[in-house]
């Protein structure tokens, strides 16, 4: 095998001194040599002066009777003695130090002086005359250190170094990534090819007179690629790519947001053309206060610098800017205008045939038994995104491996679905048998009511095991895409829903907390169908709310929202327990089953339901 010669890059690097290296990691952290020298004497000193260590007194002293130090020199052992009040320090000729205590008015002046004894009367001047030579160099390193950054700041524009870009530079002159590699986003990627050909070749738009693009808002729910595609997008152009999220730019220190964007629009502009990716662009670009208060200054002063650095391109600056965001209705509206973000990109959760694609690019190194079809697959996942997708395959990869088989089956895709939807199994949790009762008849309850509604969603899996932090699961999968809801269907949701609560009534006599998620889930959408999709009596009428989700609304007209949310879900309720007392015995048997074995498939389920 030939081995390719190494980069005149690597080989450069690996020949640089070692100081050199180290000097240019302090400039990159921006930390310069002299200033990490300063800071370290600056603490070795603060700890000298905090701990009363004083230069030249490391030798032991022991501790005396003033008669013994007497005596001492009485036999001329000592060399001499530092009086300091009542307190006598003596040193005998061979380098020992003892501290004794004498009585007030007890004068040893003269009794040391006589046996031949050197006396220092030591008044405390001294060490007070070190302590404060040591107090104005700590002041003077102080004054330096400061003194550095405040020239360091004003030279050279640089910026200084809680003020520098966070941003993460990808060299994609060789890209890692490119349009191959996302799946399930055509339409975007037509709508961003746009934007490669301009990187490109600028001359071909700029001879028509076409304005530079100079941002693309990219909208979609979480895990749809939006990151990726922007890769790809700098991959294809064959340019530098800056990635940063917006919380980046956001600090408690007014001012230090909108010195980072101006280093980081710097930055790109002397790597151009180059793409800049801003996330989550919500977290920096929500709209301003339209009363004057301000409610956050570093957030708003960093929102205009960013509309600033967009509204200054040249037009012969290549730099384009992506930002991505699941919220766009709370953007600021001069960020959405024309000359700054051009172009909204919708990703929306990929269709039956994107999710297909989507599991062929990240099934290409992973070995799947012959059984299993991607197709079919993509239609058990509807409403996965594609980092759903691509975590399943992961999940289910790592179960085969943790079980030594050699390809992935179906049993192992099937658990995988179940652990993305709701975690993994929870067998270690001790459950009476009582309470496994009550779970098997929740679970069940909610499978029958489903099956029997018109045009509810298929029952996929009824499990009484515990996943996350539900005790059971039952799961539905749409055997389509779709992209309306029938009122219809929304209302065999809310019951279907409320079939759990339903089933423990008319077993138990009585109802449990397991249904908290169920009475928050069929709540949510009731409420949808009262306030935005006009599904109530109170007619076509949307009720909107602000930002907080504060509704907009009187109080008289939320008493009535109130009542209209109440009568969808009691008649939701009242037509589940309708159901299940028809079919009861059903109910039992199914129930009863699932007791023991714990889990039941969409196929078995229907056995038991509809046989004669």
């Amino acid at each position: 095998m030939q081995i390719p010669p190494k980069d005149k890059r690597e080989n450069t690097k690996s020949s640089t001194p070692k100081i050199t290296r180290r000097r240019n990691a302090f400039r990159r952290y921006g930390l310069p040599a002299s200033l990490v020298l300063l800071g370290i004497l600056l603490l070795v000193i603060a700890g000298l002066r905090f701990a009363n260590i004083s230069f030249g007194s490391t030798a032991a002293v022991q501790e005396r009777p003033i008669s013994d130090v007497l005596n001492m020199a009485d036999q001329h052992q000592l060399k001499s003695v530092t009086l300091n009040g009542n307190e006598v320090t003596a040193t005998n000729r061979s380098g020992m130090r003892f501290h004794a205590m004498k009585e007030d008015g007890q004068s040893v002046t003269d009794i040391f002086r006589r046996d031949g004894t050197t006396v220092t009367i030591d008044n405390g001047q001294q060490g007070q005359w070190t302590q404060g030579v040591i107090d104005l160099v700590i002041v003077l390193l102080i004054a330096g250190v400061a003194f550095a950054f405040i020239r360091r700041s004003s030279m050279g524009g640089q910026a200084m170094p809680f003020a520098r870009s966070r941003a993460r530079r990808f060299n994609e002159s060789r890209p890692s990534v490119l349009f191959k590699d996302v799946a399930g986003v055509d339409e975007a990627k037509i709508e961003l090819q746009e934007i490669v050909e301009f990187l490109k070749y600028p001359q071909r738009f700029t001879a028509m007179g076409a304005r530079t693009p100079k941002g693309v808002l990219l909208v979609g729910a979480p895990g749809t690629g939006k990151t990726l595609i922007s890769r790809a997008v700098a991959g294809e152009a064959g340019v530098s790519f800056y990635s940063v999220s917006g919380s980046e730019f956001v600090e408690m220190f007014v001012g230090v947001g909108a010195a980072r964007v101006r280093d980081l629009f710097k930055e790109a502009k002397e790597h151009a053309p180059c793409i800049i990716f801003i996330d989550e662009i919500d977290a920096v670009g929500r709209q301003r206060s339209s009363s004057g208060a301000s409610g956050n200054d570093e957030r708003e002063q960093t929102l205009n610098q960013l509309l600033v650095e967009m509204d200054g391109f040249d037009k012969q600056t290549n730099v384009v800017v992506i930002a991505a965001t699941n919220r766009p209705d709370v953007l600021d509206q001069a960020l959405l205008r024309p000359g700054r973000f051009d172009r909204r990109v919708m990703l929306d959760k990929p269709d039956i045939r994107g999710r297909h694609e989507i599991l062929e690019v990240h099934a290409k190194d992973k070995p799947l038994a012959p059984e299993v079809t991607l197709l079919d697959l993509a239609r058990q996942t509807a409403g996965f995104s594609g980092a759903d997708l691509a975590n399943l395959l992961n999940e289910a990869a790592l179960l085969a491996a943790r079980n030594d088989r050699q390809t992935i089956n179906k049993l192992d895709l099937d658990e995988a679905i179940l652990r993305v939807m709701a975690g993994p199994e929870r067998k270690s949790r001790l459950i009476t048998e009582a309470e496994k009762a009550i779970i098997a008849y929740h679970e069940v309850g909610h499978a029958i009511v489903m099956r029997s509604m018109p045009g509810a969603d298929p029952v996929q899996k009824v499990s009484a095991i515990a996943r996350g932090m539900a005790l059971g699961i039952t799961v539905q999968s749409p055997s389509e895409d779709r992209y309306l809801m029938r009122r219809s269907e929304l209302l065999a949701k809310l019951a279907g829903a409320m079939g759990g609560r339903a089933a423990e009534e008319i077993i138990f006599g009585d109802i449990t907390t397991g249904a908290s998620q169920d009475i928050e889930y069929v709540t949510n959408i009731a409420r949808r169908m009262v306030c935005e999709f006009g599904m109530s009596s109170l007619g076509n009428v949307a009720f909107k709310a602000d930002a907080e989700g504060n509704m907009l609304i009187g109080a008289e007209m939320a008493a009535k929202i109130d009542k209209e949310v109440s009568f969808l879900i009691d008649e939701a309720y009242a037509t589940a327990l309708r159901i299940l007392r028809e079919r009861e015995e059903k109910l039992i048997m199914i129930s009863e089953h699932l007791i023991k074995v714990e889990t039941i498939d969409g196929s078995e389920l229907d056995q038991m339901l509809f046989a004669a």
